[in-house]
């Protein structure tokens, strides 16, 4: 935890950079009730949970990006503690005591706790029988456009935390505002569509309070922040999710006539550490460079094993492999793989290049990682609508960006190949963004011909020979592997610890754990 002094020194750099947030945590040393008495204080805890969001964000790609058909671990033949781990996610077979989904449980729920001490503060409540949020006077000291700005900011970030975490585990522990340990016990999980009323309830909340300028507008000290076009598109995903479709659309529509945002002209430029928060970017999480312990390790982690400097200073992980399937779906034509996916060495060790950026000091890199892009709202607009010349219109939006012909109705005229062709665009524009996995479990409930299972399974044959069946002894079969994907387990099992250290309720682990 930071001191006082150091909060303010983080709220002060923030300000006057107009660049970044800071990573820190809204103070848990003093008082909380007390010391948020003015705008500045909620903004200094603000910036705290905006740069909460990076902790969970350490594990998410090893539960979304490996656990899809996008990404491999590096070393099938490993046998280290760590790299098993991996590969337990990789084959649906983690123990209820995994440490990377304890820790991306526990620092999302660290990050919401923080949010609703916000809230609590402004006097912003949930309720969840009526599923609704209300803003009522505060001892606060901030002007009623401060007040309503900022509790949409902090309101988006507690749905997104809440998003991630009902996709992975499906109904957790609804909390909604600053609890004491002694009432938590007697706390137990609820419905998936309890958690769904909630995030419903921010992203709507988030929708009316939040700032409307279009993004030529947006003051360049807000850049970076949530606004409302942001919660509109997230919402539109939430919808999508629900496959409440007809809800998204309007959503969506009004993002792309209204907001500002659009297609930069350049793949590339999407991801260019030069070209941060470009108008294809509706919300990033942030990271600074420059010795301050403020960087990102991603590209560190990305790079190839054993690569020395080839790649980037101090080493790669080798994390994050891309998968054979994914790197033979590009079409040769395509500009996105040369940005997407690396090559080292002589045996073409394969990386996710799009992710890595030159840094000076190890885990120390610039790289913003992308949670919404406009990309998105065009694609999720075409989702919503189905199979027309309209929703190939979007679609061939990122496919020219691309390099790539246009889709023709005339080849594209039954629901099984639309629905292929607007997965595997959405495969290649967002791979390794932390997109594909939510998008297989979408597709469960929002397409008719694609399935998380399925397109599993295909994947683990494609692969077998190549990465699955290179690994150490007792060495899976590929009908074993296969086997091991079921629908109980596309969802996490909840942390033993919260089930062990829970004396006054039994809290229900997932089935299939």
């Amino acid at each position: 935890m930071k001191s006082f002094i150091s909060v303010l020194l983080v709220g002060v750099f923030f300000l006057a950079s107009c660049k970044k947030n800071i990573e820190l945590y809204p103070l848990s040393n003093v008082t909380t009730a007390t010391f948020y008495k003015n705008s500045t204080d909620i903004q200094t805890a603000l910036i705290g949970c905006y740069n909460g969001m990076q902790k969970p964000l350490l594990e998410e790609w090893k539960m979304s990006e490996l656990r899809s058909d996008n990404a491999i671990m590096g070393n099938p033949a490993s046998k280290s503690v760590p790299n098993r781990d991996l590969s337990d996610l990789d084959l649906f077979i983690p123990n209820t005591s995994h440490q990377g989904i304890f820790n991306f449980w526990i620092n999302t729920y660290a990050n919401i706790r923080n949010v609703n001490l916000i809230l609590n503060s402004l006097n912003v409540n949930y309720t969840p029988t009526a599923g609704s949020m209300t803003a009522d006077t505060s001892a606060v000291s901030i002007s009623s456009s401060d007040k309503k700005v900022l509790s949409a900011e902090a309101a988006f970030i507690r749905a997104y935390h809440y998003f991630n975490l009902v996709r992975q585990f499906g109904g957790v522990f609804l909390i909604h505002e600053p609890l004491s340990p002694f009432d938590a016990t007697s706390l137990n999980r609820v419905s998936s569509a309890e958690i769904y009323k909630l995030i419903v309830a921010d992203l709507s909340y988030a929708i009316a309070n939040g700032a409307t300028m279009k993004y030529a507008s947006i003051p360049a000290p807000s850049l970076g922040r949530v606004n409302s076009w942001t919660a509109k598109a997230m919402l539109a995903k939430v919808y999508l999710t629900l496959n409440r479709k007809a809800e998204a659309i309007p959503l969506l529509n009004d993002v792309i006539a209204n907001s500002g945002y659009g297609l930069v002209s350049t793949y590339g430029d999407v991801f260019s550490i030069s070209n941060e928060m470009n108008r294809e970017i509706l919300f990033a999480i942030r990271y600074k460079a420059g010795g301050i312990g403020l960087g990102s390790s991603f590209p560190n982690a990305f790079a190839p094993e054993l690569s020395g400097t080839a790649v980037i200073i101090g080493d790669g992980g080798g994390f994050n492999t891309p998968s054979p399937d994914l790197n033979l779906l590009y079409a040769a034509n395509d500009l996105r793989k040369a940005i997407s996916i690396g090559e080292y060495g002589s045996t073409k060790v394969l990386y996710p290049k799009k992710m890595i950026s030159p840094v000076s000091i190890v885990n120390d890199a610039e790289n913003d990682w992308i949670v919404m892009r406009y990309a998105d709202v065009l694609l999720m607009l075409a989702e919503a609508q189905g199979n027309s010349a309209a929703s190939l219109s979007l679609i061939n939006q990122t496919r020219k960006r691309a390099g790539l012909t246009d889709l023709l109705p005339a080849a594209v005229n039954t629901v099984a190949s639309f629905e292929r062709e607007l997965a595997n665009e959405r495969k290649l524009e967002f791979a390794f963004e932390n997109v594909r996995w939510y998008d297989l479990l979408r597709y469960n409930t929002t397409m008719t011909t694609i399935t998380a299972e399925q397109t599993l399974k295909n994947h683990y044959s494609a692969t077998y020979t190549a990465h699955y069946g290179r690994y150490p002894s007792p060495r899976p079969t590929l009908a074993q592997i296969q086997a091991y994907v079921t629908k109980d387990r596309l969802l996490l099992p909840i942390p033993q610890r919260e089930i062990d250290n829970n004396t006054t309720l039994k809290i229900p682990q997932n089935p299939g754990y």
